[in-house]
């Protein structure tokens, strides 16, 4: 394993498929590709997304492209203690970089400011 993991937001793989930030794509080709890695649960989001625009073989090619780290018993737990928001996909994916001491990489910082410990980055400056 890596000696960093950075876990990729959903909207952060939103905008590496439209090509649409020049400095992620340039962060993202600077990092070895161990140390990338999505949540199981942003390619569910993501593939969900797609699919319902009728490109779902794009997020087939997108998602083979990187690690998919399946969420575990570890990322139930760290969620268990995050503060409670309904219906956010983003609590999980928290729970999920919490539990892997991984760096999230996301363009929605502020969605994440009320968790403890969770250390972000934003890629797309």
């Amino acid at each position: 394993m890596a000696e960093r993991r950075y876990l990729l937001d959903a909207n952060i793989c939103i905008y590496l498929l439209e090509g649409s930030s020049d400095a992620l794509l340039e962060k993202v080709g600077s990092v070895a590709a161990d140390e990338l890695a999505i949540s199981a649960i942003v390619q569910a989001e993501v593939a969900l997304g797609l699919a319902l625009t009728g490109q779902g073989e794009l997020a087939t090619r997108f998602f083979d492209k990187f690690a998919i780290l399946p969420f575990d018993s570890e990322a139930a737990k760290a969620y268990a203690r995050l503060p409670f928001r309904r219906a956010s996909f983003d609590r999980l994916i928290a729970a999920h970089a919490l539990s892997l001491g991984a760096i999230l990489i996301t363009n929605n910082e502020r969605d994440f400011a009320d968790i403890v410990g969770l250390e972000t980055e934003n890629w797309t400056r």
